[in-house]
């Protein structure tokens, strides 16, 4: 019989978050270059880079999921996908 010690279990724990927020990074990078190309099409066709109702509509979704800090949340990838405007 094995047995785990405390600082097992979080040193294990830790190296999952670490792998976790690799792969997070890597979808916010990702989301990134969909978000610019998206930016672009629409400035290309006449229109304006930020979609007001878009955003609107992404909040929801975080805040729904994920409650008040949700928001904030979707509000910094908001930011980092399109700037400030």
């Amino acid at each position: 019989m094995t047995t785990v010690t405390a600082e097992q279990t979080i040193a294990d724990a830790r190296e999952r978050i670490d792998a976790l927020d690799d792969r997070i990074i890597g979808l916010i990078q990702e989301r990134m270059a969909v978000s610019t190309v998206v930016q672009e099409t629409r400035i290309s066709s006449g229109g304006r880079r930020v979609n007001l109702s878009r955003e609107m509509e992404i909040l929801g979704r975080y805040r729904e999921a994920l409650g008040k800090p949700g928001t904030a949340l979707a509000m910094t990838l908001l930011e980092l996908c399109r700037g400030r405007i």
